[in-house]
């Protein structure tokens, strides 16, 4: 038999018993609406500013206040936030809550944590706070109307209610005085807004220990200054063929601020000076063996040229020992400690990239590279050749080759190394450098031309005069052949008219039709 009369049994469920007799979607629409209608305020906070308490007050019906909020109100309004009664500050009573270690509130009898549905009252003449069993318990039942605390005399009417699980109206924001009307300032607001801003307006339950380290770190933290730099605008010198991407990024992403202006996308000094070296750079070795003229080349290797001349006009390399020698091998030196572990170029950091050319390979003696520990770590140190060694191709950067000194470079070769090292046993010094051309001071003073150019109104590539624009031809009057000149133009009967013989006329076969008589 079925649950009801005249109901059959099934082996599976209706719809209608899962709806009526189990878990199903129920109509709650009533249920949803008073759920809507009511938002409980905690009783850890203000019922004026919305936000936990520091010195918690009372009034006489039990709402709850801070008390650096709810002076402020009073004196303007003279009325109670919640109920809209009259109220006076001296209405008010400190109340004293008791917190466990991890910082929630408990009565301080029977140790219990105060949770939403704790009944909870206060003692007007004191201003402890007490869950209502250890008041009813202790002091009601026995008639032993004194501060549980204190020991301070007290009246059933001075029991004030602050919390009651059974009556929970006076906790619902949407029935507040102030919220009703909006009694709030833009002040008030703003407040709240700062602090709704701060990550511990969020944090509900905090031990005492957590409290001290953020109140520590609150006096010792000192926020970081961010320094928006200015917005570099590329010029005639320094501009790139490509934009800088600002509005396709906008258009295509939310997280990038939408703009409408193409910018020319700004390049990098360094790409701006190495556009303008257009030939090779010569620095001389002197060593205590002798010379050794080194070709740079600066256009296929820039950066590691630039380095180089650099470090030689700054006297980096100076009185500096090659440290490694390998016999057919290479020698290598760059290093100020001698040591094969120092040295930094002109850029610092963990050192600059690796500029690799198809056409610079290790095919023969005297190639000047640089040493590095890995990929893109070039620093200072650089190996001459003394044999074609191919197998370093795109792993050192190939940026000279020797020029002149071929006899030094023999005689530093000779000299012989310490028994289980590649440390040579003759001192070998790099005593200084002589830099007789450097591409890269030249193309710094041509980009500085070319800027002090450009300041004046003039174009970047010198005084050049503009190319003149070419003449429009001049109209001899309208429509088609207006540019002809009248002299030149030509008749019809000089365009028929020719040297051979003159075109026969043909006869006119028409006739003038007067009568009929003839037919």
């Amino acid at each position: 038999m079925g649950k009801k009369q005249h109901q059959q049994d099934k082996l599976y469920l209706t719809t209608t018993e899962w709806k009526e007799s189990f878990g199903g979607h129920k109509d709650d629409t009533g249920t949803r609406k008073q759920r809507a209608d009511f938002k409980r305020l905690p009783i850890n906070h203000c019922s004026v500013s919305f936000l936990p308490f520091d010195d918690p007050v009372c009034t006489p019906d039990g709402e709850i206040f801070d008390i650096a909020n709810i002076i402020p109100y009073i004196k303007k309004h003279g009325s109670n936030p919640v109920s809209g009664k009259k109220l006076a500050i001296k209405d008010l009573v400190n109340l004293k809550f008791c917190k466990d270690e991890e910082g929630n509130f408990q009565c301080p009898v029977t140790f219990r944590t105060f949770t939403l549905n704790s009944n909870i009252v206060a003692i007007r003449t004191t201003g402890n706070v007490y869950s209502r069993e250890a008041v009813n318990e202790l002091n009601l039942k026995r008639s032993h109307l004194k501060d549980l605390l204190e020991d301070v005399p007290f009246l059933r009417t001075d029991i004030i209610t602050l919390q009651d699980p059974h009556n929970l109206d006076k906790f619902n924001l949407e029935q507040f005085h102030h919220v009703k009307l909006d009694l709030k300032t833009k002040e008030q607001l703003e407040d709240e807004k700062k602090e709704m801003a701060k990550p511990e307006y969020r944090i509900r339950r905090m031990n005492n220990e957590t409290k001290e380290a953020l109140d520590q770190l609150k006096k010792d933290y000192v926020p970081k200054k961010f320094e928006h730099a200015a917005e570099e605008t590329a010029d005639a010198i320094n501009a790139a063929p490509w934009t800088q991407g600002h509005v396709s990024a906008g258009f295509t992403s939310t997280a990038v601020t939408p703009a409408t202006d193409n910018k020319a996308a700004v390049l990098a000094d360094d790409v701006v000076k190495y556009a303008r070296v257009k030939k090779n750079g010569y620095v001389r070795i002197v060593s205590n063996h002798g010379a050794i003229n080194l070709e740079l080349f600066c256009q296929k290797a820039p950066k590691a040229c630039e380095n180089f001349i650099t470090l030689c006009r700054r006297g980096y390399y100076n009185n500096t020992r090659f440290h490694r020698l390998i016999k057919n091998f290479m020698i290598q030196g760059g290093d100020p400690t001698g040591t094969g572990h120092g040295g930094e170029s002109i850029w610092g950091g963990k050192g600059f990239e690796d500029e690799f050319n198809q056409g610079l390979s290790h095919h023969t003696r005297g190639i000047l590279s640089m040493a590095n520990k890995g990929s893109n770590t070039n620093q200072s140190q650089f190996f001459i050749t003394f044999r074609p060694c191919k197998y370093l191709d795109n792993k050192h950067t190939i940026f000279g080759k020797v020029v002149g000194g071929l006899d030094t470079l023999n005689s530093i070769e000779k000299v012989p190394a310490e028994a289980g090292t590649d440390r040579p046993i003759e001192e070998i010094v790099f005593m200084r450098a002589e830099v007789f051309v450097d591409p890269f001071e030249e193309a710094e003073q041509q980009v500085a031309k070319e800027r002090e150019a450009l300041k004046g109104g003039k174009t970047g590539e010198g005084d050049a005069e503009k190319p003149k624009e070419k003449p429009k031809p001049k109209a001899y009057g309208t429509g088609i052949g207006k540019y002809i000149k009248p002299e030149t133009k030509r008749t019809t009967d000089q365009l028929t008219a020719g040297d051979g013989p003159a075109a026969k006329k043909k006869k006119d076969l028409r006739t003038n039709l007067v009568d009929f008589s003839k037919w």
